[in-house]
């Protein structure tokens, strides 16, 4: 989605900030941009492979008619799932919903784990 973003690469920093000490390391995840659930679940494996605690999935939202079109609408029920296989991957962490952003619950996030 951003141009400067490189997928290898933030990976790579989540990883080296944890391997430097970061207690508690966090990614998000925004779903309805014409993903695959493979896709997705690959993407989860790579952030637990990069010892990644905590993960938010969220639905993408169409900020103004320049940006990309909303290519599906995710259920309530398949974030729920996302939930449970993102924690049976070893996340200590999952906020999953349509309504999810990087921060929301923050303060569970922190003080929860």
């Amino acid at each position: 989605m951003r141009i400067q973003a490189k997928y290898e690469r933030s990976l790579q920093v989540l990883l080296i900030l944890k391997e430097g000490g970061i207690e508690r390391t966090k990614s998000g995840i925004m779903l309805g941009l014409g993903e695959t659930e493979e896709e997705l679940f690959e993407a989860m494996d790579d952030l637990r492979a990069a010892k990644v605690d905590i993960l938010t999935l969220g639905q993408y939202l169409q900020p103004t008619r320049k940006h990309l079109a909303v290519a599906k609408y995710v259920t309530p029920e398949d974030f729920a799932r996302y939930k449970q296989v993102a924690l049976d991957k070893g996340f200590r962490y999952v906020e999953s919903g349509p309504m999810v952003r990087s921060s929301y619950h923050a303060e569970k996030q922190v003080f929860d784990l």
